[in-house]
């Protein structure tokens, strides 16, 4: 039985990563994100909007359970699940935690392309951008560091990086 939580920073790769190795193992691809958008029928832009980052963090939570008790799974998190409740812990019970580690500078270039897509840093110049993002993942790391691998996401900037990552991937977690 295969479960599996990518966990780590916003545009560090987890849904790019997730969906290719879900799809060379076999098993299904969930993006939390978008499960919880399937399962609430709003965006989480809306849930944030209407309810408040504290209930949306309960529905996360959830989710989170509901999705860990499939099997045969790749799960890519929000950039805050790991941060919140005790999530990092039941998620490293559940199966096996893997943090994509990604230089700040090589998520600064992936946010900037993205940024318009991303309701918290759209109307971030470069500058604030940079430091919001190192701020950030600065408070996160002791959440992160939680995962019961690490893995050095830094190159999945095309479909032959993607490939290369997935192969090192399985080879790194023995898979």
């Amino acid at each position: 039985m295969t479960r599996i939580f990518l966990i780590g920073y916003m545009g560090a790769g987890k849904t790019t990563l997730g969906r290719a190795l879900a799809k060379e193992l076999g098993v299904e691809f969930i993006d939390l994100d978008s499960y919880i958008e399937s399962r609430m029928c709003k965006s989480i832009a809306q849930i944030f909007a209407e309810k408040g980052e504290e209930e949306f963090r309960n529905i996360e939570r959830r989710m989170l359970h509901e999705a860990g008790e499939f099997e045969n799974v790749v799960i890519s998190t929000g950039g805050g699940t790991p941060c919140f409740f005790d999530n990092i812990e039941y998620m490293n019970n559940q199966g096996t935690t893997v943090f994509l580690d990604v230089p700040v500078e090589r998520l600064f270039i992936r946010l900037s392309i993205a940024r318009k897509k991303r309701p918290l840093i759209m109307n971030k110049s470069d500058e604030e951008l940079r430091l919001f993002i190192a701020e950030q993942l600065e408070k996160r790391l002791p959440h992160y560091s939680k995962a019961s691998q690490k893995f050095e996401a830094d190159k999945l900037e095309d479909v032959k990086q993607v490939e290369m990552s997935v192969k090192n991937f399985l080879k790194q977690i023995e898979l």
